[in-house]
């Protein structure tokens, strides 16, 4: 039995003397469980709602503030006359718009029916469906609530609440996945690849005589990862080929615009594939860290599968960061929504600032150690 304190006690020092290994024993199961506390929020709340209200009357005023009062519905923007609905939902600006019809106060004064319409943003299907009972619930509440100012307490509901999906009518999850798996595949298999295959070079020594060479930093980066860019892009077409055949989701917007935004995507998840291979020491710990790099975040706080809009405010500044947020956003525009690159100009700024700044950061650190 003292033999194996001996042991146990040595392996205490080690993982004492080692500050990664400490990390991961003790701080990364707090990290998760905040994440996860945080992040995993299947309430759908702070829907962002644009009024068309083509009444302005007190009945449509009174029917604005109803969705407001919910707390679920936050007004984003009032329409005027004859806006593009279209350009609404693919610049974001808005998720649901409520369409209120001309005559629509004098219809219920007049004890006849007066309808409602509901255009809803389908891209992400789950969270369609609970809008949609949210929109059903009000809408219900409200009309109780005329009922029992009318004086003839057998008439039917005055309301009539017609909903409207847009971009994928049948409410199918695969046509939400699909795309965000896109995404996750691609962040996960070109962080590994580039950072195994640097590190892979430190193992055998190579990488030394790499340095040692007429190569520059920026040659020896590039032409580390212009292969795994190269099979990055054709795994893309084949999930998109996949997608089309299996689960019936094809590509709407231009193909142009998808490959372009793909190729910054790729080339933010190869600088970080390179930043993790310069603080790492071997292949094991290189997969470690790329794997909490790329894939909790990515899964977690892009929007993957849980609406953003529902995290806390400091963690809803944190997926600013994650590129996986700002590469779903366009790609579901050009896939689900038909639009091209115009709509997302604050999302490829965003992935170009993150490319840069890490693709900055992992030649300066690789240049140091080969100084």
């Amino acid at each position: 039995m003292r033999k194996t304190w001996a042991v146990a006690w040595k392996e205490l020092r080690q993982i004492a003397r080692d500050p990664l290994t400490l990390v991961m024993l003790i701080g990364i199961p707090g990290l998760m469980l905040v994440l996860y506390g945080y992040a995993l929020n299947f309430d759908v709340r702070h829907v962002a709602l644009a009024v068309d209200d083509r009444d302005h009357s007190a009945a449509s005023r009174a029917l604005v503030d109803a969705f407001i009062a919910s707390t679920y519905f936050d007004l984003a923007a009032a329409l005027p006359a004859e806006s593009d609905l279209e350009i609404v939902m693919q610049r974001r600006e808005a998720q649901v718009v409520l369409v209120i019809p001309e005559r629509f106060g004098e219809h219920l004064a007049g004890g006849r029916k007066a309808p409602v319409q509901i255009v809803l943003d389908g891209a992400d299907a789950r969270t369609a469906t609970t809008i949609l009972g949210y929109a059903n619930a009000i809408t219900a509440e409200r009309n109780l609530a005329l009922l029992s100012a009318a004086t003839a307490t057998s008439a039917a509901a005055p309301l009539r609440f017609r909903p409207r999906v847009w971009y994928n009518p049948e409410l199918q999850s695969s046509h939400f996945l699909v795309p965000g798996l896109i995404g996750v595949i691609l962040m996960l298999t070109a962080v590994l690849s580039t950072a195994l295959s640097v590190v892979r070079e430190k193992e055998r020594g190579t990488l030394e005589q790499l340095r040692t060479s007429p190569l520059g930093t920026f040659h020896l980066l590039l032409g580390k990862t212009l292969p795994y860019l190269f099979f990055s892009l054709a795994a893309t077409l084949l999930i998109l080929i996949a997608a089309r055949a299996l689960f019936g989701v094809e590509v709407r917007g231009p193909k142009l615009a998808l490959f372009l935004a793909t190729l910054l995507f790729i080339a933010g998840a190869l600088s970080l594939g390179l930043l993790i291979s310069s603080v790492s020491t071997s292949q094991a710990m290189a997969f470690q860290i790329g794997s909490l790099a790329s894939l909790l975040p990515t899964v977690l706080l892009s929007g993957f599968v849980f609406p953003i809009s529902s995290m806390p405010r400091p963690l809803q500044w944190f997926t600013l960061v994650v590129p996986a947020r700002h590469y779903l956003v366009i790609l579901r525009g050009i896939i689900l929504k038909g639009a091209g690159l115009g709509p997302f100009g604050p999302q490829l700024a965003a992935l170009g600032i993150f490319t840069t700044v890490v693709l900055a950061l992992a030649a300066w650190r690789l240049s140091r150690q080969g100084s």
